[in-house]
């Protein structure tokens, strides 16, 4: 057969199969009236045979947001079974949502009893799969539903909430917190959520308790306290909080319909750390305006359109640093259009005041530059003048009078500046106890954040965290009572050292130092170095890999530490009461007169595509603060390592 005949007979074939059904019926009534609802229509086999295809098809309807007290469609055909005994006995009925197997049977779970039994095979139609789905149950089975509202549709939402969107009306947000216990603070707050996130995720790790505080756009408050384990409604945004013996975990799927404040309350010593991520709405965009008034009354003139920055919230023009500050809005370029093109009649001499053409530019504003910001951080003003000017031909530009440049909005001569906050010390962890018996000393990282969270200058010196104190290890050392640190005494210093106890490789990532080198003294008191490596034990291979040391948690066993070869110029070998004392003072002075402190990172290690800085620790002079003989800090613990990512971006294609 040729091709045209095999084509026009499967046509005809298929005209037969459908001209063998009646045509389809009205559609039924909605099953619901709002929330999203199904609606079926029927057809009639008009052969005597059977047709070929389904008798019913459906759609959905009622596609609007049901009011916060029609409450869920799934509870309401629960509760119609209140006043009917199940087993000689009356029960109040609520949802069992979610149910893997059969999401389109009502199950229901007797209140307060673990009783769960299915009431009715099937939902009405229009009922919700899954609670944070829109496929819906029609006849009993789940059919898929976009985010378009229509059945088998495979549309989805973005992160932004936006149907068949490409997330460019939100932005991620994620950044953690770590508490810094002190007498005075009780709580702190963690993160800010603004009105309208979605996808809000926030997982506290240690013994504190999160907390919430709302304000809506009217500027109700409320508080919840989340002091168990449940789902619950906060100024209508259904939140979902798990408690653990050492974590909390609290979900919010959003949109929020507040804004909302995580808070930690601070509930032992030891600290917490709190991770958070939410997919922020970017609520100031760029609008463009109508065209201006234009430029001459008759005769052929231009108008042109602006950009004005809108907040979404509350429907209103606000001032463009506003969309400014976030990088994916692009302002849209200033569109121009001919206007008012009739010939002006002889007696009016309006378009001689204004006689503009494509050789000859429109009077435009102009503005010097901006003047340094009245202050460097937590909100400053600056300003700039803003006049009128004209270009001719020649490209001579003139001031004119401000008039000529009113078709577009005068640009601002004051602006706020360096609204971020203030510098401030950021403490870390202390370091563990440097001796295993007695007194020793801890050290921790104090360093200078700034609002994004990078390593910078500019804090108060007099209100910097101490990075050294004390500390006792309970073990007794069986040894006479010292006045100062373990640490600093010689003779027991060896001791110490000796003490610590060998890493071996395993199939986890962690610091294996190598051996100590030889002292660099043969006698009084020197320093010994090693190498400390990140390694991996490969299973597979029984090979030992080096890593980059980040990829090995907690902290980084020391690379150089103090030695001591006995004592020089024939001395004794064993020290009387006041010789150690002469010695110990001595070296108890250099210790309150010299310290290691960081000072700034190296440069990164790699242009782009992502490196590491490391950062600088240096001997100080802690009265003239000018760089000291590293020796001088012999008698203090060297800070661990630390290390920072940097130039995260892409490296462009080759």
């Amino acid at each position: 057969l040729s091709p045209s005949l095999q084509s026009s007979r499967t046509a005809r074939s298929e005209e037969d199969r459908d001209s063998l059904w009646d045509a389809w019926g009205s559609w039924s009534e909605c099953s619901r009236t709002c929330g999203g609802g199904a609606s079926y229509s029927l057809r009639r086999c008009l052969s005597s045979k059977t047709c070929e295809g389904r008798n019913i098809r459906y759609r959905t309807c009622s596609n609007v947001d049901c009011p916060p007290e029609a409450g869920d469609f799934r509870a309401q055909q629960c509760s119609a079974h209140n006043d009917v005994k199940y087993q000689g006995q009356f029960y109040e009925w609520l949802p069992v949502s979610n149910d893997p197997d059969n999401p389109c049977s009502l199950k229901c779970q007797a209140k307060g009893t673990t009783l769960v039994v299915e009431l009715a095979p099937k939902v009405l139609d229009g009922t919700r799969c899954y609670t944070e789905s829109l496929d819906m149950c029609i006849s009993g089975l789940c059919q898929i539903v976009g985010c378009d509202r229509q059945l088998g549709s495979a549309i989805k939402e973005d992160n932004c909430g936006v149907c068949n969107g490409d997330g460019s009306t939100c932005r991620l947000v994620r950044g953690q917190y770590k508490s810094q216990l002190s007498a005075s603070k009780l709580e702190d707050t963690v993160v800010a959520i603004p009105y309208g996130s979605r996808h809000v995720r926030v997982v506290l790790k240690g013994p504190d308790h999160l907390y919430l505080e709302t304000k809506t756009l009217q500027g109700v408050k409320g508080e919840n306290s989340l002091s168990s384990t449940g789902s619950f409604l906060m100024d209508n945004s259904s939140i979902d909080f798990q408690k653990f013996p050492d974590k909390e975990i609290l979900r919010i799927s959003g949109p929020l319909t507040a804004d909302f404040t995580v808070k930690i309350r601070y509930a032992a010593e030891a600290d917490s750390s709190v991770q958070f991520i939410f997919y922020q709405p970017i609520i100031h965009r760029w609008r463009e305006t109508d065209f201006f008034p234009c430029s001459a009354s008759c005769g052929g003139g231009y108008q042109l359109t602006s950009a004005e920055c809108f907040d979404l919230r509350s429907n209103r023009v606000v001032a463009d640093q506003y969309c400014h500050y976030y990088p994916e809005n692009i302002k849209p370029k200033p569109k121009l259009q001919e206007c008012n093109l009739d010939p002006c009649p002889a007696s009016d001499g309006y378009k001689q005041i204004m006689p503009y053409d494509l050789y000859h530019p429109l009077p435009r504003w102009e503005s010097t530059p901006w003047t340094a910001c009245s202050s460097s951080c937590g909100g400053g003003i600056q300003s700039r003048s803003v006049s009128c000017v004209e270009e001719d031909i020649q490209g001579h530009i003139s001031p004119v009078e401000e008039w000529k440049c009113m078709y577009t909005p005068k640009m601002p001569v004051v602006q706020p500046c360096n609204i971020f906050d203030c510098p401030k010390w950021l403490a870390q962890e202390w370091s563990p106890c440097t001796v295993t018996c007695g007194q020793g000393l801890r050290y921790r990282v104090v360093l200078c954040i700034d609002h994004r969270g990078m390593h910078t200058g500019g804090c108060s010196p007099k209100t910097k965290p101490h990075i050294k104190e004390e500390c006792i290890i309970p073990t007794p050392c069986y040894k006479p009572k010292e006045k100062v640190p373990v640490e600093a005494k010689l003779p027991w210093y060896k001791q110490a050292q000796e003490l610590e106890e060998g890493a071996v490789v395993s199939e986890e990532p962690s610091f294996i130092p190598e051996a100590w080198s030889a002292c660099s003294v043969t006698c009084g008191v020197g320093s010994q170095m090693r190498l400390v490596k990140c390694q991996v034990l490969l299973s597979f291979s029984q090979s030992v890999a080096d890593l980059p040391i980040d990829e090995c948690e907690g902290p980084k066993p020391v690379s150089q530490r103090a030695c001591y070869s006995g004592p020089c110029s024939g001395e004794a070998t064993e020290y009387n009461p006041e010789e150690t004392d002469l010695m110990y003072g001595s070296l108890q002075e250099f210790d309150e007169l010299y310290d290691w402190e960081y000072e700034g990172f190296t440069q990164c290690s790699e242009s782009c595509g992502g490196g590491v800085q490391e950062a600088v620790v240096t001997c100080l002079n802690k009265q003239t603060r000018e760089i000291a003989d590293e020796m001088l800090c012999i008698t203090s613990r060297r800070p661990p390592q630390l290390l920072k990512a940097c130039n995260l971006e892409p490296c462009p294609p080759r």
